[in-house]
């Protein structure tokens, strides 16, 4: 019973770590967009590939963190764990990335 409670803390604290860390890149690569882009109007902003490339760097960066950090064994990291961190991470770039825009910060 009780090594039952420490695995399961432990995939708790790895899932919000990851969680966290992917929502952190994705608000990183959208403050980033926006400053990449701050002299565009909003429509042209939102149709600059530069941003789309940040947000994929932010996305394939994490990979590798994530692997060297130990987070994950090297047999638990599956497709499953990259479509999340993938989702995740451009879910929140999108949804900040489009408050910018919106919010009449630029030009």
């Amino acid at each position: 019973m009780s090594t039952e409670s420490i695995s399961d803390r432990r995939e708790h604290v790895r899932s919000i770590g990851v969680t966290a860390l992917s929502a952190l890149f994705g608000v990183g690569a959208a403050l980033a967009s926006a400053a990449l882009t701050g002299d565009l109007a909003p429509a042209e902003a939102a149709t600059d590939t530069r941003a789309l490339a940040l947000v994929l760097g932010a996305i394939l960066v994490q990979f590798p963190l994530l692997n060297s950090t130990g987070i994950y064994g090297e047999d638990e990291f599956g497709g499953k764990h990259y479509l999340f961190i993938t989702f995740m991470t451009f879910s929140f770039w999108f949804v900040v990335w489009g408050i910018l825009l919106t919010a009449e910060l630029h030009a």
